[in-house]
């Protein structure tokens, strides 16, 4: 019989400080933004010219998002993937944005085509920001022997 021990690495990264400010804001924008959507879709579905439906389907999905970011953010150690993650779902966020208003699957007005392309931008510059933060950040090896 042997003795024989697994080990099992996890990387972890110590946040920079720009990522740190990137998910901050990443969090107090997005439950800005979903808090407005979930209190006020009815109110501004007609001046944006966008579905209440859809105004009420983004409040769902950006609240818990933001939580899970803001909470995310307060960790001493992040787990790579994890922000890599939240990366790619702001990235996703802002293509599906702009995609929607450019393939007319919505017919916004004028002031909601500022708003939902406005609203992508932002989203992009915080996942560029959330990458570059990422990279800037220190690499930690965490070992455990099962």
């Amino acid at each position: 019989m042997t003795n024989a021990t697994t080990t099992l690495v996890t990387s972890f990264t110590t946040p920079s400080p720009l990522l740190r400010k990137a998910l901050l804001a990443d969090a107090v924008l997005t439950g800005i933004t979903g808090l407005l959507l979930a209190c006020a879709a009815p109110a501004l579905a007609g001046p944006l010219g966008l579905p209440v439906g859809l105004l009420r389907w983004s409040a769902i999905i950006l609240i818990p998002f933001a939580v899970f970011v803001a909470r995310l953010r307060g960790q001493e150690r992040v787990q790579r993937p994890l922000v890599f993650a939240v990366v790619a779902c702001n990235v996703l966020w802002a293509l599906d944005s702009v995609l929607i208003v450019l393939i007319g699957w919505i017919e916004p007005t004028i002031l909601g085509e500022v708003f939902v392309i406005g609203q992508a931008s932002v989203v992009a510059v915080l996942a560029e920001l959330e990458f570059v933060g990422l990279r800037r950040s220190t690499l930690v090896q965490a070992h455990a022997r099962l």
